[in-house]
């Protein structure tokens, strides 16, 4: 069985450094990440939890798994108020890779899954599809980056 992925990407008219800073910042998070700051140290292994900006609800859980500053993050993710087991085997990888096309501007690439690969993956594939997959965040994520 082919693994079930939710990818997209976009080309930003901005550095690798600028587009890593609103990935790992939390003052940025919020604003394209339904209002959840990011929690964690950064380093491979440590937890990484997203909370409600307002209210400090748990809403997702992982751990770092790579970081490369400027050019790779990956972490794991579940839903903390899923009705799943709180185990490996159900949490998806995340991967955002930037790729610095040393003229200013960068590609950003966004990857999430293998949706066949943990419980209820069907649904939550299709959960994710419903809410545009990474369109609404990379569209966001690219205006920040873009701000002068």
């Amino acid at each position: 069985m082919s693994k079930l992925m939710v990818e997209d990407g976009t080309h930003i008219q901005a550095p690798a450094e600028r587009i890593w800073k609103i990935l790992t910042d939390s003052a940025y998070i919020q604003q394209y990440m339904f209002g959840c700051v990011a929690e964690s140290d950064w380093k491979p292994g440590s937890p990484l939890l997203w909370k409600g900006a307002a209210d400090g609800h748990l809403h997702v859980k992982g751990r770092v798994v790579a970081i490369e500053p400027w050019s790779r993050l990956e972490y794991t993710v579940i839903g903390a108020d899923m009705k799943l087991a709180d185990v490996p085997e159900n949490y998806l990888t995340i991967a955002c890779k930037i790729e610095d096309r040393r003229d200013g501007t960068a590609n950003l690439n966004l990857s999430m899954g293998d949706f066949n690969a943990v419980g209820e993956g069907k649904g939550r594939y299709e959960e994710a599809i419903a809410g545009g997959g990474w369109a609404p965040m990379l569209k966001k994520i690219k205006e920040l980056a873009e701000e002068k």
